[in-house]
Order: C-alpha cells, then structure tokens, then sequence
C-alpha cells in the first residue's frame, strides 16, 4: 500500500510539473508574440513619423511664410495633408487594437483651421509623433536588427575582416573564440530588451494618437448617435431576417420530411399483417425520410451556431471553410484569446459567405483569408484574385453581411475593381 501511493504522489507530481512547464511555455510563446506584434507597430509608427516629420517641417515653413504671403497659397495644402496623415494613423491603429473615434472633418481654410480645435489637436500630434515617435519607431527598426547581429556574430566571425568591430554598438573586437562567443550574450540580451520593453515602447508610441487624435468632447455626437440608431434597426431586421430564414428552413425541409415519415409508418403498420414484404419497403422509405429530416436539422442548427467554434474555436472553423472551399484557400490566422460567441459566429458567417461568392462567382484561382485579434478588436480580411466587379446590390448576400457586422457596431469595407482583385475588410470588436 504505501508503495502505490508513493507512485500515486510521484505521478501527480509529474503532473504538475509538465503543466508548470506546458506554463512557462505558453507564458514564453505569449511574450514572444506580443513583442513581435510591438514591433510591427513601432515599425509602423516610423513609417508615418517620418512623413510626419517632413510635415512638420512644411507646416512651419508656411507659417513663416505666411507673414509675407506667400504661406498662404500653401496652407490648404499643408493642412490636407496632415488631415490625411492623421486619418492614415487612425487607420493604422485600429488594426492594432486601438479604437479612435474620428471627429468631424476639420477645415482646410487657414483662418478656420486656426480656430479650429481638431486641427490644432492634429498639429500637436504631428509634433510628438515626429520626434518622440520617430525615436522610438526607429529603436523598433534597429533592436532587432541588433539582436540578430550580435546573436550570430560567432558564425560569421570567422570571415570578419581582423580588425573589424565585433558588437552592434561599435565597441570591441574579437581575437578568439570565446571574445566572438560572448558577443552573441550581447545580442541575448537585445533580445530580451526587444521582449521585455517593445509592448510598452509600442504603447508609448501610440499613446499621443489615442489622446490628440480622437473626437473632442465638443464633438457633435449627433450624426453618432443617428448611426447607433440605424445600426440597431439594422441588427433587428437582421434578426427578423435570420428567424423567418430558419421557419422558412424547418417547415419547407423537416416537416415535410418529418410528415412523410408519420404516413409511411401508418401505411407499414396497416399493412404489416397482409403484406410483410411491402411494409418492409415502406419502412425502408420511412427511415430514410427520417434520416433525411435528421441531416436537415443538423444543417438548420449549424446554420443557427456551428458547433465547430465550440470544438476548435475560430481559428479552427476558418481553416475548416478554406479546406471546403472550392478554390484553393490559404489561411493567416493570429487569434491569442477568444472573442464573444456572437462576434465568433459573425466573422464565421462572414467568411462563410465571402467564400461562397469567391467559389460562384469571381473566378478566382486563389483566395487568402486573414483573421487578426489585437486588443479588443477582431479583424478580417478576405482577397481573391478574381474578375472583380463584386456588388452588394447584385444579390450576392453582402447587404446581409453588412447588416450582421453592423449589429456588432463594426464596419465592413469592399474593393473590388473589375479585373480585381477583391478585397473585403471586416473590423469587429472582441467583446460584443
């Protein structure tokens, strides 16, 4: 007895360690994914700190030249081109997880644009983001470049010319193995940096744009909540659309399916005694008729919430659809955490249909469906190299599609050029 229990306790205890260490690997994989989305930020953030900072550059240039006139031909110039850069930022951070709520389009009029406070809210972001942004967008450039470097220097070492310098910060040089060796725990420890430090240097950089660049508290909230308005009418219908889709399913499809299984087990029944052989065959017919009834309430249900969300999660349901797909399909998918079931089911459908339209109408020799979850937002994208030319007036069930994102308070966006290629955006927050 004391034997078993001792190999009782011993199988526990390898137990908890394989979960502390399947732990400690999730905790790794969590922060190493985390800093390589930081990265894309940063890298991001310098690719419109850099514009940015030629703006800035532009704009004072007009305001000095204002005085003897000629700033003044300029500046309508000037000042579309920050509202565009910091619509362009907007843009860019929502496809990171931050939600900034756009204010009024500002005036491009130099004399209203003084006055102006959005326009004044731009400006200052222009300025913090091309100095503070643009340095911390460059140290997301040159970490990882860093990191690699010194990582492995000691395999390139032997072709460096003698008195090359051995670190990425221009100090030392190698005259042995063991020097070239320990330049590679300079390049550990960039890495760490880059692991530890690059969410909140990504934050840091982002944190001037959520503050300045969202809708003020002067903002008229009339036309947002005139969208709220329809946006709820929207998913009513929505709703109303989908329960007459799932009567419309039941009592074409499995009642009749389950009606004919009742005539047919009547007819067998009075018929079993005097003729066995032809209440067999009626029987035969009444099974299939209730297999048939079966298949199309697994369809109705699947229809209502598949369960392959519950089974797989999202990421397993969208790579199921890619291998149903008709059309060669490829999946990118990055989902960290769950999102809510109703916004799961949502992008389901979304990609459900989008698919659909890709096999029936488009042509396509190769589709790529994209699915993203940063922060609080989930983001799809689907593209096709087909004809083009998609239309929601033309049936093709995008009106419906809109309408269920729309329900989720997301938006949905179309390109599709004739010749192509066809792009569909979805944006969708995690939480509805």
């Amino acid at each position: 007895m004391a034997t078993r229990e001792r190999t009782t306790t011993g199988g526990r205890t390898g137990r908890g360690g394989e979960k502390r260490s399947d732990s400690l690997k999730h905790t790794v994989v969590t922060a190493v994914l985390a800093a390589l989305r930081a990265l894309g930020q940063l890298v991001g953030g310098f690719g419109t700190a850099l514009p940015a900072l030629a703006l800035l550059g532009w704009l004072v240039l007009t305001a000095v030249t204002s005085v003897v006139g000629v700033g003044l031909l300029t500046a309508p110039a000037a000042l579309r081109a920050l509202h565009a850069l910091a619509g362009r930022e907007r843009g860019r951070l929502a496809r990171h997880g931050f939600e900034i709520v756009a204010p009024d389009p500002p005036p491009t009029k130099l004399r209203l644009a003084v006055a102006d406070a959005t326009t004044r809210r731009e400006a200052a972001w222009a300025a913090v983001h091309a100095t503070f942004g643009l340095l911390l967008g460059l140290l997301g450039v040159l970490l990882p470049i860093a990191a690699v470097r010194d990582t492995v220097f000691p395999l390139v070492w032997p072709l460096a010319p003698p008195d090359a310098t051995s670190t990425s910060v221009g100090i030392g040089v190698a005259h042995s193995w063991a020097e070239a060796a320990s330049v590679s725990l300079l390049g550990l420890g960039w890495t760490a940096v880059v692991v530890g430090l690059g969410p909140g240097m990504a934050r840091l950089q982002a944190r001037p744009a959520v503050r300045l660049l969202a809708a003020g508290p002067d903002t008229d909230l009339s036309l947002r909540i005139a969208e709220l308005t329809a946006t709820r009418a929207a998913a009513l219908d929505a709703h109303a659309t989908e329960l007459r889709r799932i009567e419309r399913s039941l009592h074409d499809g499995t009642q009749n399916r389950i009606v004919t299984v009742t005539v047919l087990l009547g007819a067998a029944r009075r018929m079993v005694a005097r003729d066995p052989a032809a209440a067999d065959e009626l029987l035969e017919r009444a099974q299939t008729a209730a297999e048939e009834a079966l298949a199309e309430l697994r369809t109705v249900a699947r229809g209502i919430l598949p369960p392959v969300l519950d089974d797989r999660g999202l990421a397993g349901a969208l790579s199921g659809l890619a291998a149903q797909c008709a059309v060669p399909c490829r999946t990118d998918v990055d989902l960290p955490q769950r999102c809510a079931a109703s916004v799961e089911a949502t992008a389901y459908f979304v990609v459900a249909e989008a698919l659909t339209n890709i096999a029936k109408h488009s042509g396509a020799a190769h589709t790529t469906v994209t699915a993203r979850a940063r922060g609080d937002r989930l983001w799809l994208r689907v593209e096709d190299d087909g004809r083009g030319g998609a239309d929601e007036a033309g049936g093709s069930g995008l009106t419906g599609v809109r309408r269920r994102v729309a329900a989720h308070d997301g938006s949905l966006r179309l390109s599709s050029p004739h010749g192509g290629p066809t792009v569909l955006e979805v944006d969708l927050p995690c939480g509805s």
